[in-house]
């Protein structure tokens, strides 16, 4: 693993998370919305750190909310969107993946370190990781 990538999980505490990579929650907001297509109700934005390294990947997944990608450092992040392929980098360093796309990601180097906001909130309930 790369020296700071290391570093990172120890400073930041960061956690595996189930879908590949490290992870921990930073922010999850006290108010309370009710999403309109199902009532269910969530915190208003919840955001997390997310660390991946070489030969990890952010295996295919479905989020129910909106989740905004933000690149902080390393290399390259490969973010996978239905068909699309998009680079996070440092000259591309937001993207969004709309609720219910299937999504993946992985880094393209040694690591990469990101941020992701959802909003609403996420929940473990509204993840859902699917085959490769």
């Amino acid at each position: 693993m790369h020296p700071r990538a290391q570093q990172l999980i120890d400073a930041l505490g960061l956690k595996p998370h189930p879908e590949g990579g490290w992870y921990r929650q930073v922010y999850k907001s006290e108010e309370r919305v009710m999403r309109m297509r199902d009532g269910a109700e969530r915190s208003a934005i919840t955001t997390i750190y997310f660390l991946l390294v070489a030969g990890t990947e952010s295996a295919p997944h479905v989020v129910q909310s909106d989740e905004v990608w933000h690149f902080y450092e390393g290399d390259p992040l490969e973010l996978m969107i239905g068909d699309e392929r998009v680079a996070l980098d440092a000259d591309h360093r937001v993207h969004v993946v709309p609720a219910r796309v299937l999504q993946s990601a992985r880094p393209l180097g040694a690591y990469t370190f990101v941020g992701c906001s959802v909003g609403p909130g996420f929940e473990f309930d509204d993840f859902e990781l699917r085959g490769a």
